[in-house]
């Protein structure tokens, strides 16, 4: 109970910042939420959103899964939980700008890499399996290559699919192209503690903000 107890005095100190004294963020909160940005983010546990960019409550609005895909419009009666995000955030909130933010060591990634089709799990083998064509194009493209540099390059070739995937949805195609809505691909490498934004001048993840200076 140790863990719960923890969180519990979490709460405690982000009830002391946000809801006493003469704070008026959450005043201001009460009366809806109007973030400019959405990151579909990852589940990992060490890559939150909120916490890599220092963002106050309000400021993003957040949609995690299991290596930060994005599905392809697909108009029918499935369960669309990350399609229904999307669209209340761009048609609802009128975001201005969505991240894919992929990550280093990505658990996700690192299932799809080494499994064929749905592997042994239930739901992860089909879910990850919506980037098993990035997975192809790096196995083509690095073959002989470390599975370190294999699994690194998916990670970010998932960011890519992902982002393809966004401008299928008309809706959301549409206000890109009129210059209303901005897509960015971003890779946080864990390891080095360094963000990389996808540039397609160059066609490649290029250093955002590099490693930090001892």
């Amino acid at each position: 109970m140790e863990d719960i107890a923890r969180l519990i005095t979490g709460f405690r100190r982000f009830q002391k910042v946000y809801f006493r004294g003469d704070n008026e963020l959450f005043d201001e909160l009460k009366g809806g939420q109007n973030p400019n940005t959405l990151v579909i983010g990852c589940c990992d546990s060490r890559v939150d959103p909120a916490i890599l960019t220092d963002s106050a409550p309000g400021e993003l609005f957040v949609v995690r899964n299991v290596g930060n895909l994005v599905p392809p419009y697909e108009p029918d009666a499935g369960h669309h939980g990350i399609s229904a995000a999307l669209e209340y955030a761009v048609c609802g909130l009128q975001v201005q700008h969505v991240i894919v933010l992929g990550h280093s060591q990505c658990g996700g990634i690192a299932y799809l890499m080494k499994n064929e089709g749905a592997g042994q799990s239930e739901f992860i083998g089909h879910w990850v399996g919506m980037v098993s064509a990035a997975k192809q194009e790096v196995e083509d493209r690095l073959s002989g290559k470390p599975a370190e540099v294999k699994q690194r390059a998916c990670e970010q070739a998932a960011i890519l699919l992902s982002l393809d995937n966004l401008l299928t949805f008309p809706w959301l195609r549409e206000k890109a192209e009129k210059g209303q809505l901005f897509l960015h691909g971003w890779y946080f490498d864990l390891v080095k503690g360094e963000l990389l934004s996808y540039s397609p001048d160059t066609g490649a993840f290029q250093p955002l903000v590099r490693r930090a200076k001892a």
